[in-house]
């Protein structure tokens, strides 16, 4: 196992959690290292403005976030932007521009606008919007399409790690555009390709991953949500991709949060199962505006993940992840 960005809870600043009183001892945490969870920022701060920008991810930082996770998809040019998918209606103003009017096609039954039929120069003269219309709106069309490496740049200034995924990887290899090569290349002229580099990758696609763990020593997340979206008949605690399997080229799993807790709000044991073969949990997502099955409300929601150990959260709402983490801390 890579000494990985999960063990950073100290280069990256995690002292900062609220300190145990004099008269209470420190917090005892489940999670691999020991330390408190870390936060992720979840697309950054997109519970408040326009996922995936550099404004979004700036208020993150300032909420405290540990660490940014920037979805990565490539241009027609082969430069990486953040977006969370391929398509562009849904997270852009791409409609309100007539130049592009007669790029719009139809795939696997979308009609729609895809980022790897646009070049940079174009995903530039786009403005970013919400995607979710129950959210903050007033700043649609404000902010730029970031590129992966402005995504990194800030991260360095700011001294928080990264989290980045990369998206549908299969898709882009098929219309002839390889996203390993420009990660890999990225990576290695950033001095970012070290086990101990703060950032780790993170994908649903495991022979990706499986490739790339053959190319960089940096540490990789296996994505994972339950097989039971693909067969309806199965067990709807059974993984995507199991545990005993990507211990062969992953360092850490990202499970959809329902693998955790059931339905119920009982412990599944996912998370003892992955720390029991050294892989650190990194649940996801974990939203304010979106209560869980059990209906327990966001703070319930993150008190019982914390104490289970989850060694990371992925959320929308950095700031609730770390005040409710930090609160524990101090009880």
């Amino acid at each position: 196992m890579r000494y990985s960005i999960w063990a950073l809870a100290i280069a990256v600043g995690l002292s900062a959690c609220t300190a145990p009183t004099a008269d209470s001892p420190p917090r005892v945490w489940q999670t691999l290292s020991g330390e408190a969870p870390l936060v992720i920022a979840h697309r950054g701060a997109n519970g408040e403005l326009p996922e995936h920008t550099i404004e979004a991810y700036t208020l993150a930082i300032e909420q405290g976030a540990d660490i940014i996770e920037p979805d990565l998809v490539l241009t027609s040019d082969g430069v990486f932007v953040v977006r969370h998918d391929r398509y562009l209606a849904d997270s852009t103003d791409i409609a309100d521009h007539p130049e592009f009017a007669d790029r719009r096609r139809v795939e696997d039954g979308r009609d729609d606008w895809w980022v790897d039929d646009f070049t940079l120069a174009e995903v530039r003269t786009l403005r970013a919007r919400q995607v979710r219309p129950d959210r903050p709106t007033e700043f649609d069309g404000l902010y730029l399409i970031p590129t992966f490496e402005e995504v990194l740049d800030l991260a360095a200034v700011h001294g928080v790690a990264t989290e980045p995924e990369v998206k549908s990887p299969s898709q882009f290899i098929a219309a002839g555009l390889d996203p390993l090569p420009e990660l890999v290349r990225i990576l290695r002229l950033r001095g970012l390709d070290t086990a101990d580099a703060p950032i780790a990758i993170q994908c649903f696609e495991p022979d990706f991953l499986a490739r790339l763990n053959g190319e960089i020593d940096t540490p990789l997340l296996m994505l994972v949500f339950q097989m039971q979206e693909l067969e309806p008949d199965l067990d709807p605690l059974i993984p995507t991709v199991a545990l005993e399997d990507m211990i062969a080229f992953a360092d850490g799993v990202g499970p959809y949060k329902a693998l955790l807790v059931d339905s119920e709000g009982v412990d599944t044991g996912f998370i003892a199962r992955a720390h029991a073969l050294g892989l650190p949990v990194h649940p996801w997502t974990f939203r304010d505006d979106d209560p869980v099955g059990d209906g327990a409300d966001i703070e319930t929601e993150l008190r019982r993940i914390y104490d289970l150990g989850a060694d990371a959260v992925f959320t929308d709402f950095p700031a609730t992840a770390v005040r409710v983490r930090d609160a524990m801390a101090a009880e």
